[in-house]
């Protein structure tokens, strides 16, 4: 391996290891209480190597945002790949969301946690959350569509709500109860917005 494959190499592994603890950090504590100190020192890197990487902490907590999308995105295309009935595959994303609310170290949403501490709309962070949620809905809205639901924008607004509520719930009351009560909501919704039992 050459000098220059083994500094990218190492230079990747501060990266992914300085996102990593950002991450673990800003979700279990909030972003605004953490310092720049901290996550540094929790990484195990200098001062240097995190602004080689990250021009500031914004672009850092922008950086988890996207790592926290990325994650979501994979579980919602997980969920639509082993479903081949859109009402199927609209039924799987709410059980992944019961799993992660189920799941231990559960602190609510990423997204919601952040737009509460970025209040300004024109901000970056709160931007990130925007187009995130702009995403969710706009890939709801599709399946529920394919579902056969009516309006599916209204559907897909009516599932978002749902979610929230039990991303906000799911971390200070009993996860098990949360879950299920999201998951008949979901049902529920299906039901009254007329999906089809079965789609091709």
């Amino acid at each position: 391996m050459s000098r220059t494959t083994t500094e990218g190499a190492s230079t990747s592994k501060a990266r992914t290891r300085l996102l990593n603890t950002a991450a673990r950090i800003f979700y279990t504590e909030g972003i605004h209480s953490v310092g720049i100190d901290r996550i540094i020192a929790e990484a195990q890197v200098t001062r240097a190597t995190l602004y080689r990487h990250f021009a500031g902490k914004e672009q850092l907590v922008l950086a988890y945002l996207e790592q926290a999308d990325q994650a979501i995105r994979g579980q919602v295309a997980a969920a639509v790949a082993d479903n081949p009935a859109p009402a199927d595959q609209v039924r799987a994303i709410a059980t992944a969301i019961a799993d992660t609310i189920k799941s231990s170290g559960f602190r609510g949403c990423a997204f919601l946690n952040a737009a509460a501490e970025y209040h300004d709309p024109a901000h970056p962070v709160h931007q990130a959350v925007l187009a995130h949620r702009q995403w969710f809905l706009d890939t709801v809205t599709h399946l529920l569509a394919q579902a056969g639901c009516t309006p599916a924008d209204a559907a897909a607004r009516h599932f978002a709500m749902l979610r929230d509520g039990a991303m906000a719930a799911g971390c200070l009351f009993d996860p098990g109860l949360i879950t299920q009560t999201f998951l008949d909501g979901v049902e529920d919704m299906l039901k009254l917005r007329g999906a089809s039992s079965a789609q091709a």
